[in-house]
């Protein structure tokens, strides 16, 4: 019937230094900061002539092929 109730003073004292942070100049500006948007790599790498199937199986061997496709994507980017 009756309830314990007990606090984590570690916790508090977490989140303290959390909200510090978020509320900071250096906070605030990154919070600003646009978040990255990975929809156009998926599309650009789908629209790929060269790309028409993974030609592995498996999940680890067809995450390396697209992980070999997106680091291909990066470095078109980076070189226009």
């Amino acid at each position: 019937m009756y309830r314990q109730v007990e606090r984590n003073y570690e916790l508090e004292s977490h989140k303290h230094k959390i909200r510090e942070n978020l509320l900071s100049d250096i906070g605030e500006y990154h919070r600003k900061k646009p978040t990255a948007d990975v929809e156009p790599v998926f599309g650009h790498i789908k629209h790929n002539p060269d790309f028409k199937i993974f030609y592995h199986r498996g999940n680890e061997k067809v995450e390396f092929e697209f992980g070999l496709h997106a680091l291909a994507h990066d470095l078109r980017k980076k070189s226009a």
